[in-house]
């Protein structure tokens, strides 16, 4: 006899701005998201009978996302996350767990004339600071992150000393291009309550800042051996920063960049110390994952 093994349903891909207005000083701070949420609970009859008397409707957790967001601050969102998330518990006895996920999209005030602007602002690149909340009765457990950071260097990188066998054709090298969209995550020791999450809120973007700063000054400073031996100083550096951090994680594509062979034009060197042109590739690539727990 077949039952149900799993089940979580909500609302995914609600867009959601909010500004905030300083009256005294004109100045305005403007947030961007995509949020999801996911409720788990006592909803196996909305799958097996067609009992729709458990489901609390996605349309109307689609309008809770955006009241909440009124009604308590979106930065850092790892407080927004959590007050949403707690909410459906509060609300909705049957609801034992909310799944949260919120995307914070990139914008930069403008400088004009040397000055930060008011209330313009423009969009610098892909990079969004995630978090993804599981809240439940028995606690709030959170993991903040970084992704699509696109980062570059033009020395610095090496790659020797790999098996080589009848499969092998990569050559090695002491000197590459190395790129990577950095996905980074860290997940934090489980809150009690929002109360706890509020409570010393400035740990997230302390946290955020950190990483991110980890992430690039030992990205350009490694004389990385590899990918795998480079991440592996990053999660270690994030953990000494952050006590209250239990893991993290890195996901980073090797997006490669190939030297040309143009020789056979009149005997053009651009290989080796030689380099200059390159051929950007948008795939295969590599891709390096580890998880370091403290």
């Amino acid at each position: 006899m077949p039952s149900l093994a799993s089940a979580r349903y909500g609302k995914d891909n609600v867009r959601v701005y909010k500004v905030h207005k300083d009256a005294e000083t004109g100045i305005q701070t403007v947030t961007e998201m995509t949020v999801c949420c996911l409720l788990e609970g006592e909803i196996e009859t909305s799958y097996t009978k067609a009992d729709n008397s458990v489901v609390v409707a996605t349309d109307s957790i689609k309008n809770t996302i955006y009241i909440k967001a009124k009604e308590h601050p979106v930065n850092p969102p790892e407080l927004y996350a959590a007050h949403l998330g707690q909410h459906f518990l509060d609300k909705y006895a049957h609801i034992s767990a909310a799944n949260i996920k919120v995307i914070v999209h990139r914008w930069t005030r403008m400088n004009i004339d040397g000055k930060p602007h008011p209330h313009s602002f423009y969009r610098d690149g892909q990079e969004t600071r995630n978090v993804e909340a599981r809240v439940t009765r028995e606690g709030i457990d959170l993991k903040s992150g970084i992704a699509d950071l696109t980062v570059l260097k033009s020395t610095g990188s090496a790659f020797h000393g790999f098996v080589r066998d009848e499969y092998t054709t990569l050559g090695e090298t002491w000197d590459r291009i190395l790129s990577t969209d950095v996905d980074c995550t860290w997940s934090w020791k489980r809150f009690a309550s929002v109360a706890a999450v509020e409570e010393g809120v400035e740990r997230f973007n302390r946290a955020w800042e950190a990483t991110r700063n980890i992430t690039m000054k030992v990205f350009a400073e490694d004389e990385s051996a590899s990918v795998q031996a480079t991440m592996y100083k990053m999660c270690e550096q994030i953990l000494a920063a952050e006590s209250e951090v239990e893991l993290t994680s890195y996901s980073l594509p090797n997006k490669h960049y190939f030297e040309i062979d143009l020789s056979w034009h009149k005997g053009l060197k651009n290989t080796g110390k030689d380099a200059e042109v390159y051929a950007p590739q948008s795939g295969p690539n590599g891709l390096i994952k580890c998880e370091v727990r403290r």
